[in-house]
């Protein structure tokens, strides 16, 4: 069993705080020591955000978290070494990194699978790398027992849904809103419905991101869905306490896990 099937193996009917920072942001030093805080304040799964120079679905937010990442020459392979250091005193908490595929695809899939794999790796997400083209990687992220995770939207369609169930592994992540991370038009009725009819189509747990900015807007979400997913206002607490980041960011993610 992989550490995220059994990490929501172990929270039962519990709900899973899935917590993303940008990898780099402000620095490769930081992000370790808010990878470490997130996990010791609740977080259940880490999303480490790969920086990318044209990161689309990204807010605001995100994007200055990425310019920043950027300006310390964080790479790729930067990610994966500070993933490999985490590991070193953290073996149970589930690592899923999440950008776009150019870096990866850069770096070639088997490179790019082994090397993941050997940081203790548990899930890759690219937002732009669809079902129709997936194969290469997912064929390369499988043979090292990395999940694969898909986004779908609220424009997905039934018959597309199923299309991801065949493919998709570790957890589906819903993105509760038409627009980019940070988003403020959260409507949890109609993420409620629309988990429903995923939930017909969909056996894997389904976490819910963008547009949850507090606790509670991620207490109404953890009442349909078995993860809250939360990015944009975590990577604004760095944003705002930078040089006293990672107690911030604790902080936050133990009052985002006490609602949910």
């Amino acid at each position: 069993m992989s550490r995220i099937a059994s990490t929501f193996a172990q929270l039962g009917k519990q709900k899973a705080l899935i917590a993303y920072i940008t990898a780099g942001d402000p620095n490769l030093a930081a992000t370790l020591a808010m990878m470490h805080s997130m996990a010791e304040n609740g977080a259940d799964i880490i999303e480490l955000g790969i920086p990318f120079s044209d990161p689309m679905a990204d807010g605001p937010t995100i994007q200055r978290a990425v310019e920043r990442a950027l300006a310390q020459h964080v790479s790729l392979r930067d990610v994966l070494a500070v993933v490999k250091q985490f590991r070193q005193s953290n073996a149970h908490t589930p690592i899923v990194l999440m950008g776009y595929l150019n870096p990866v695809h850069k770096m070639g899939y088997e490179a790019f699978a082994q090397a993941a794999a050997e940081a203790g790796v548990d899930g890759v997400l690219t937002v732009d790398d669809p079902i129709e083209t997936i194969a290469p990687l997912q064929a390369a992220l499988a043979q090292r027992n990395i999940d694969n995770i898909f986004l779908v939207a609220p424009t997905t369609s039934e018959a597309r849904m199923q299309a991801i169930a065949r493919h998709a592994s570790g957890f589906v992540y819903y993105v509760s809103l038409k627009g980019v991370t940070g988003s403020a038009q959260l409507n949890t009725d109609e993420v409620a419905a629309k988990i429903a009819v995923l939930r017909q189509h969909i056996k894997l747990p389904i976490g819910v991101g963008f547009g949850i900015s507090d606790a509670e807007s991620a207490a109404k979400i953890a009442a349909v869905a078995d993860a809250v997913i939360v990015g944009s206002r975590i990577v604004k607490e760095v944003e705002t306490h930078q040089g006293n980041e990672a107690q911030a960011v604790g902080a936050l993610v133990r009052e985002l896990k006490a609602a949910i």
